[in-house]
């Protein structure tokens, strides 16, 4: 493709506009590792959602999104939609209960939750596990769809992308800290936001595909994979059951409470827990994690969903994008490229808003992912077990020095994966059955560390024994089943745990219960020895019957919302007025619940 000089100029000051204002807050971070990981615990609620949506935001989600509708048909996003009812409940159950343990991270939580030396394991095991191994994992899947979209836009080998990527942003992450992340968030989302709807809005103007109604036209009588219908939000629960099951029933039955995904884990944790607990406070968590929640599945997927279905009347096979990019690498074609293939019929100036916005996209999750995976490496690990007594100072640039270490262990992971989609189920997999514990664990006094211990290795070691299965030629269960399989395998052994291994000492048990102050019948006997009365254990302003009708007004309000925007898109009038009378009704229910909340 080619960029002209206004491409250039409006892509330069894109990236300029949210780097620059970074480089002033590198001595600010420096201070201390409270200021360099959690922002002294002092981000307001607006700036902690504008974070956490533009993390979710990275280079590889409209890849993701675009190959799921090329595959699956709109209804396939259900796979992440589903985790609307995850996210809502870390609203009404979890963020206050995050932001009263004061920890640093969420790793640091284990040993004021559990006690002895199976506390200290599992938050070291974590600290590697998440920081280094999972972490590795994701950071390659968002710099393998900058390798592609770089491909196609400019020619690039990976390494040479791989290269612009890493000298930017660990610059970046390794100067400012997690303030300057949150800074150059705020400023990506909107850039971002602004380039994906130009490109949404180019790609209907095609001729091929005629504007919104060319699009829904076409798109009504074509059959897609195994005779699924494109435009659908849901799927067809009579002819092909199979699917159904795969991108609806299991992720709003199971796979929402039971799977541990980076932003989606079930009560909260990694970088959302992160900027939960650099809030100012207890308000300022719950409102910044509803913000996201509205902006991340409201604001963003139609752009990305437009783009998608506009592909397949342009590029209905893989092999036509090959045709219109035959020097691009076969290796790096898949659905996933679908999306920056549709970039070549922007005009110019808009091509280099999206540049600017894909970098952006990029740099918000990388930078995110590059001072969290530091936080647990060395606040939870280094200093935690190696090096307990340094300087501020000593672990702050410890951080910066393994900043860089990150992301080049993450640049050697992006050789070793193919698309976005297959990406996204591996790590959904290998979290699979987690969920549950890190539920029932702010509010079940019975669950301990081995609890922790013994749901990561059984959900490990059934993931990797299907993959060395299927790599090996062997017949291994769909998706789907693989996902139940492993989910009940893990949830077996930590519910086994939780009666026969060690219970976490008394004492702890006391303590954490006084500092958190959790709600509901599971910490009943802890409350008793505590010598805390329900009247007195009821000042908090915890209602779990509340926080449930938030839960559910919320998660209707934003599902009903999003299928209002979709109706609308769609020119289906009566369909979009009942979404939005449901929307309406749900959302007053909704305030409602909030107001008294922050009462």
């Amino acid at each position: 493709m080619h960029l002209s000089t206004l491409d250039w100029i409006i892509a330069v000051l894109a990236v300029a506009i949210c780097f620059v204002p970074a480089l002033f807050l590198g001595k600010k971070s420096g201070k201390s590792t409270s200021e360099f990981f959690a922002s002294g615990r002092s981000v307001p609620w607006w700036l902690a959602g504008l974070s956490m949506v533009a993390t979710t935001f990275s280079s590889d989600t409209p890849n993701l999104v675009t190959d799921i509708v090329r595959r699956n048909g709109v209804a396939g996003n259900w796979v992440w939609w589903a985790f609307v009812l995850t996210g809502v409940a870390t609203v009404f159950f979890y963020a206050k209960l995050w932001r009263r343990s004061e920890v640093l991270t969420d790793l640091e939580f284990y040993e004021i939750r559990y006690s002895g030396t199976a506390a200290s394991a599992v938050r070291g095991f974590r600290a590697l596990y998440l920081g280094l191994f999972f972490n590795c994992m994701i950071m390659a899947s968002v710099n393998l769809a900058a390798c592609k979209i770089a491909s196609i836009l400019f020619g690039l080998e990976r390494w040479q992308t791989l290269l612009f990527v890493g000298l930017l942003n660990v610059a970046f992450a390794a100067h400012s800290g997690l303030w300057g992340v949150l800074v150059i968030d705020m400023i990506q989302f909107f850039i971002k936001m602004t380039a994906v709807i130009a490109a949404a809005y180019f790609a209907v103007r095609l001729p091929q595909v005629g504007g919104l109604n060319g699009l829904v036209n076409q798109l009504s009588s074509m059959k897609g994979p195994e005779g699924i219908n494109y435009l659908n939000v849901l799927p067809d629960f009579t002819n092909n059951w199979d699917m159904a099951m795969a991108v609806f029933i299991i992720p709003i039955a199971v796979q929402w409470w039971s799977v541990w995904y980076p932003g989606s884990e079930p009560g909260g944790g990694s970088y959302m827990a992160q900027r939960m607990l650099a809030s100012k406070s207890e308000k300022d968590a719950l409102g910044a994690v509803l913000f996201f929640n509205v902006a991340h599945y409201v604001l963003r997927p139609w752009p990305w969903i437009l783009v998608g279905l506009a592909s397949i009347l342009v590029y209905p096979q893989l092999s036509d994008i090959q045709a219109a990019f035959p020097n691009l690498d076969p290796k790096l074609l898949g659905h996933d490229i679908a999306y920056p293939a549709m970039l070549k019929f922007l005009p110019a100036g808009f091509v280099g808003l999206m540049v600017g916005g894909l970098v952006a996209a990029n740099s918000s999750t990388i930078l995110t992912h590059l001072n969290w995976g530091a936080s647990y490496l060395v606040h939870d690990f280094y200093r935690r077990f190696i090096n307990k007594n340094g300087e501020e100072r000593h672990y702050v640039f410890a951080g910066r020095i393994v900043t860089v270490l990150l992301f080049l262990l993450s640049s050697a992971v992006v050789y070793l994966l193919d698309t976005a989609k297959d990406t996204f189920d591996i790590i959904l997999q290998v979290g699979a059955g987690t969920g549950l514990l890190y539920l029932f664990r702010w509010f079940w006094w019975r669950i301990n560390a081995w609890c922790e211990v013994v749901a990561m290795l059984s959900s490990f070691l059934v993931s990797i024994a299907f993959l060395v299965i299927k790599k090996s030629g062997g017949e291994v269960p769909s998706t789907a089943n693989s996902l139940l399989i492993t989910i009940a395998v893990t949830t077996v052994c930590w519910v086994l745990a939780a009666y026969l291994a060690p219970q976490t000492d008394r004492k702890t048990l006391i303590e954490f219960y006084r500092k958190v102050r959790p709600a509901g019948p599971g910490w009943e006997p802890i409350r008793e020895a505590a010598g805390i009365s329900k009247t007195e254990a009821a000042q908090t302003g915890e209602s779990l019957p509340l926080a449930l009708v938030g839960w559910l007004s919320g998660s209707i309000t934003i599902w009903s919302s999003l299928f209002t925007v979709g109706n609308i898109l769609y020119g289906r009038t009566s369909a979009a007025l009942l979404m939005g009378a449901v929307f309406v009704v749900s959302g007053f229910v909704l305030l409602r619940v909030i107001n008294k909340l922050w009462k």
